[in-house]
């Protein structure tokens, strides 16, 4: 399968690796110079930009492809590339990242969108089936990288509230991803403060190498830095 993805940055790359992993095509397209990180992705082809301009999604070869992925943080941009890829280039099969929950309405296929991908409204709705407050709980599995998922409620007597982001000694091979606050995703910065009730979202990455028996999980680690007790 040949697939083109839209938008170079850290969504971009790893959509590309996960199918290079598959040993499907890839094409990643960005305007950005700053985004054009061959080395991430070695295998994949790269083209410098606009994927709204038609000269640029020729050179793409965008008629050949079988998927275009429309993956950039501009929902203009996803839309209207969207919209050329199925009716000027006739592709099969058109995905589009929803930045913005409040547009999703708009990523249909009257814009040519088969399949709409909103990061916040899946985390929203896969950490609301999780309802333990304080424990750790697996959402799902990331298959070809043994990465999982994890959802944690912080209980308003955690030690961790009033803390910043950046002053917490998250575990190695852990990532705060997001964290939801009164529905809404906030993006994790080091000077965020953590709040009571807050849902937090981490990437925890399965360890590799000859050291893994030698150390708890990740998961583990972090569960444990959950749990410690409020400083008195």
């Amino acid at each position: 399968m040949r697939v083109v993805i839209a938008g170079a940055g850290s969504v971009g790359r790893s959509i590309a690796r996960e199918l290079l992993g598959h040993h499907h095509d890839v094409t990643l397209i960005d305007r950005n110079p700053a985004a054009m990180r061959v080395a991430s992705v070695a295998e994949a082809e790269w083209l410098l930009g606009d994927a709204c301009e038609m000269s640029t999604l020729e050179e793409a070869r965008l008629e050949e492809c079988d998927v275009v992925v429309a993956a950039t943080g501009d929902d203009k941009v996803n839309l209207v590339l969207s919209l050329i890829a199925r009716t000027e280039f006739a592709v099969p099969r058109t995905v589009a990242r929803v930045n913005n929950p409040k547009n999703e309405w708009m990523f249909d296929e009257t814009w040519g969108v088969d399949v709409p991908v909103s990061t916040p409204r899946i985390m929203t709705s896969l950490v609301e089936e999780a309802v333990s407050v304080g424990d750790l709980v697996k959402l799902f599995e990331l298959q070809a990288s043994g990465a999982g998922m994890y959802e944690v409620t912080l209980a308003d007597d955690s030690h961790l509230v009033g803390a910043r982001v950046g002053e917490v000694a998250w575990p190695v091979d852990v990532v705060l991803a997001t964290i939801l606050r009164s529905g809404r995703a906030i993006p994790p910065s080091q000077d965020d403060t953590l709040e009571g009730r807050d849902q937090l979202v981490f990437v925890i990455s399965t360890p590799l190498g000859d050291d893994v028996s030698a150390r708890r999980s990740p998961a583990t680690e972090l569960q444990e830095l959950l749990a410690a007790p409020a400083a008195r």
